[in-house]
C-alpha cells in the first residue's frame, strides 16, 4: 500500500524521505490524497502548506484529465533536503496538462494556474506508457511540533 523511507545520501542531516500511495481515480480518491499528505507532512514535522493545496489540484486534475476506468492514479512526496516535491502520476499519457485562459466568472480551469503561483517549479514527467507524472516542487523548513492547530479562530479578550 504505502512506503516511507528515510535515508541521509544527500545531507547528513538532512534525511530523505519518501511516501507513496495509489489511491481510486475518484473525487474520494483525490480527497484522501490531500488528507493523507497532510498527515505525512505533520508527521515528518513539516508545514502543510503550500502541499495541502499542490496536492489537492494535482490530485483533482488526475481524476478529473487523467482517469481511465479501473485505474488508480498514485501520489508520491518526497523531501530531499529543503525541498517537497510533490507526484501525481495518471494512466493518460496522452493527455498532458497546460495552463488555460478561464472566463473570469467561470468555475474552473484555475488548478494550473494555482500550481504555478505556489510551486516553485513543476512540470510533467512521461512514461513508461501509459503513465505521466505531474509534479510540483517547493522548499519547505521543519515545523518543530508535530501538534495539530485548530481551525477554528481563537476568540480575542475584548472582542
Amino acid at each position: 500500500m504505502n512506503q516511507e523511507t528515510a535515508t541521509s545520501e544527500v545531507q547528513l542531516n538532512s534525511p530523505v524521505r519518501n511516501f507513496s500511495v495509489p489511491l481510486s481515480s475518484t473525487p474520494c480518491g483525490a480527497r484522501l490524497a490531500r488528507l493523507l499528505a497532510n498527515e505525512q507532512l505533520r508527521d515528518w514535522g513539516l508545514p502543510t502548506h503550500p502541499a495541502d493545496h499542490l496536492v489537492a489540484e494535482l490530485a483533482a486534475n488526475a481524476v478529473t484529465h487523467g482517469r481511465v476506468p479501473g485505474r488508480d492514479f498514485r501520489l508520491t512526496l518526497y523531501v530531499i533536503g529543503d525541498t517537497l516535491r510533490v507526484e501525481v502520476t495518471d494512466t493518460r499519457g496522452d493527455r498532458l496538462p497546460y495552463a488555460r485562459e478561464t472566463a473570469p466568472d467561470g468555475e474552473s480551469g484555475r488548478g494550473l494556474l494555482l500550481v504555478d503561483a505556489l510551486a516553485d517549479r513543476w512540470g510533467v514527467a512521461h512514461g513508461p506508457a501509459p503513465r505521466k507524472t505531474v509534479w510540483a516542487e517547493v522548499g519547505v523548513r521543519p515545523t518543530g511540533s508535530r501538534s495539530v492547530t485548530s481551525r477554528c479562530p481563537t476568540a480575542r479578550p475584548g472582542a
